[in-house]
């Protein structure tokens, strides 16, 4: 981060309790994030530290987890049960076979079941908007087929410059050929098999022939409406990390082949460091000066963003520094096929897939990860950790 910007906050006391508010919180905001704050007469001068800590992201993402709990609360307590329901014990997972199965959410218990193993996570719940998959992973080896982890893929985010560094995309050729694309936004193991590094499992599955090609029996057959693409070639995955280099990807290899390849970092610039109360009370400070910044399709990218930009010039704050200074993310791509690069650049139009079975990427995992893992556990005298886990005992918050 460049420490030499700054942003200034002007603290006039005739603006309205609303103008103030929108102020206050964003000011609240970044000192929880170690920004430096100086008064200086009648405006706050705040800077962004050189970088963020694993510990003060941590920080933030549990703020805005606590909003996200507080205001589901009571839908949380309603399928509290049905979570436990679906959840192995420690002794369970840990002598199971592990026969994982991929379903995929259509029913509303299955939507509610992912969403509540969602909640689990330490980054705040969010939805992707366009495409979407969602998929429970199950052990068929138990009786109860309890869920391993979730993943979902979605559409993925129209302009990241590292990404397309990588691949080698001007915007004509992202706008032809993103759509052969998808954002794993959603991937980790349950207790108690991410004790198991299940995360690692389901990490390997999504690389797989069948998520392939249960994609393909999604979208076969349509168009974009922005590109002349079928939209049911998937050549490559990306995810990223938040926390740094992440270590449910790092080592992930089949075939020789890494499977999961650090690309680069994003550059940080969003709005995950602001929280909801604070773009709540963005956009009630819009609605009362008669700004409506509305959420159609057609009204362009990311609304969210608008809306910060929009409330920033209003109150006098340079947005470009106030969302320049997100959290930088690690950027992973998993290609599915051995051309995806002349695919992606659209030199080529027919994939030439590797060829990832699920049963044996599943067999590697536990070849190199699994059992190694149980025997790392009796050795270190950590096999209490695993088997002392009971669903019912197991709470998200």
């Amino acid at each position: 981060m460049n420490t030499q910007e700054k942003l200034a906050i002007q603290t006039s006391s005739i603006d309205s309790n609303i103008y103030q508010r929108v102020k206050s919180l964003i000011v609240r905001d970044l000192f929880n994030l170690n920004w430096d704050l100086q008064q200086r007469d009648k405006t706050l001068i705040i800077a962004p530290p050189k970088e963020y800590s694993k510990e003060i992201v941590m920080k933030s993402m549990e703020y805005k987890r606590r909003e996200i709990f507080a205001s589901a609360q009571s839908w949380i307590e309603k399928n509290r049960k049905l979570l436990h329901n679906n959840l192995a014990t420690g002794s369970q997972a840990f002598n199971s076979q592990i026969i994982p199965t991929i379903e995929v959410c259509t029913s509303q218990k299955q939507h509610d079941i992912f969403r509540m193993c969602r909640y689990y996570w330490s980054s705040p719940y969010s939805d992707y908007v366009g495409r979407r998959i969602k998929l429970l992973i199950r052990d068929d080896a138990l009786a109860n087929r309890p869920i391993i982890g979730i993943a979902a893929l979605g559409s993925p985010i129209i302009h990241i410059p590292e990404r397309d560094d990588w691949v080698g995309w001007n915007k004509e050729t992202r706008t032809n050929n993103l759509i052969l694309c998808m954002d794993a936004y959603v991937l980790g193991a349950m207790p108690p098999y991410n004790m198991l590094l299940g995360g690692k499992l389901i990490a390997y599955m999504l690389a797989s022939n069948e998520i392939r090609q249960l994609y393909k029996r999604k979208y076969d057959g349509r168009l974009t409406s922005i590109s002349s693409r079928m939209s049911s070639d998937l050549v490559c995955l990306f995810t990223t990390s938040l926390y740094g280099r992440s270590s449910q990807y790092n080592r992930i290899s089949y075939d020789n082949k890494y499977l999961y390849n650090e690309i680069g970092k994003t550059k940080g610039f969003g709005s995950l460091h602001l929280t909801d109360e604070t773009f709540s009370a963005m956009q009630e400070l819009l609605r009362g000066a008669g700004l409506i910044i509305t959420n159609r399709f057609g009204d362009g990218p990311n609304w969210r963003m608008r809306v910060i930009r929009t409330a920033c010039d209003y109150i006098g704050i340079d947005a470009d520094t106030l969302l320049r200074h997100s959290f930088r993310r690690n950027i992973y791509a998993t290609p599915l096929a051995e051309n995806y690069r002349d695919i992606l650049l659209g030199n080529e139009t027919v994939p030439t897939y590797y060829d990832y079975p699920v049963d044996s990427l599943v067999n590697y995992w536990k070849e190199r990860w699994l059992y190694k893992r149980k025997i790392y556990l009796r050795e270190s005298n950590r096999l209490n950790e695993i088997l002392s886990f009971h669903p019912q005992s197991f709470s998200i918050e």
